[in-house]
């Protein structure tokens, strides 16, 4: 670490952990981190906090049930949540204040393991050197998690208690007791695997969409257009994973070359036409007919 600066002439402490804030350059010096966070960055950062936004949504209406009105509220709910713990993240974080943040560049994956990496200069005695070289990438996701679940416990029961009158009393709470098992899921996803989610999450997104939407589909029995005009939420799901869709196409083209990546937008209906044009000759029924008659 740099102790004093004086002129071009810097004074140094011994060999150990840079500071929160700070990571090493080229000849092992630890720097303060003046950067800002790259396109792809936020796209990151915006995936891990779309996580428990979308995972309260599917619990929601899982355990809503149909004659329950109260899934819109808790959806709107959520998203509030959800929003107002990501503001309150950004403006906790350095710079306090400003939703701007400063942040140290990724250069590779084991900049997110550093704990892997602690030098032993004698070969016998370990010198424990491990820091946040992502700074704020890893830890400000578990600042926003922390946040969630404390604005979830503090709006949600009173939400759920006042307007779910459709559901049982074991029923209610049910998608927030879901929400206390899935922080901390998330929360050891993050620890373990933050590195490589941080590379990969562009097509972890791109499977995602594409396997719920074809199992929602499928689920749901659409197999034309006019099945899926027949109810509004159908639509809406469908809008959500072009959405998801589009977000992640957007992810791995990083928007770098605008008259080449764009048009590659024009692909996200392209799952779901796939889908209906080709529904009708995947029945099962059919098939089992037509084996049937085969015979």
């Amino acid at each position: 670490t740099v102790l004093s600066v004086n002129g071009s002439v810097e004074t140094y402490g011994d060999c150990g952990v840079c500071p929160r804030g700070q990571r090493t350059d080229d000849n092992k010096i630890c720097r303060e981190c003046t950067g800002s966070p790259d396109r792809y960055d936020w796209l990151y950062l915006g995936f891990m906090a779309m996580l428990p936004l979308v995972l309260h949504w599917f619990f929601i209406e899982w355990y809503s049930g149909k004659k329950s009105s109260s899934a819109l509220l808790q959806h709107i709910t959520a998203l509030l949540e959800c929003s107002i713990a990501a503001v309150v993240t950004l403006l906790v974080s350095d710079p306090v204040g400003s939703l701007h943040i400063r942040s140290c560049r990724v250069k590779k994956l084991s900049d997110w393991y550093t704990m892997l990496y602690n030098p032993s200069p004698d070969y016998i005695t370990t010198v424990h050197c491990t820091h946040e070289a992502v700074y704020p990438l890893y830890t400000i996701v578990f600042i926003y998690y922390a946040f969630c679940l404390v604005l979830m416990m503090l709006l949600r029961p009173l939400l759920v208690k006042k307007i779910a009158c459709g559901l049982g009393k074991s029923d209610r709470f049910k998608s927030i007791y879901a929400a206390l098992y899935f922080f901390p899921i998330l929360t050891v996803l993050q620890a373990v695997g933050g590195g490589l989610l941080y590379y990969a999450f562009p097509y972890i997104i791109l499977v995602l969409s594409l396997v719920t939407l074809a199992v929602y589909m499928s689920a749901s029995e659409v197999e034309s257009f006019k099945d899926l005009l027949v109810r509004k939420k159908r639509l809406v799901v469908l809008f959500s994973h072009w959405l998801l869709h589009a977000y992640g196409i957007i992810s791995i083209s990083k928007l770098d070359k605008l008259e080449q990546d764009l048009p590659l937008l024009a692909l996200v209906p392209a799952p779901a036409l796939f889908y209906l044009m080709t529904a009708k000759y995947t029945e099962p029924s059919r098939i089992l007919s037509e084996g049937g008659n085969g015979h």
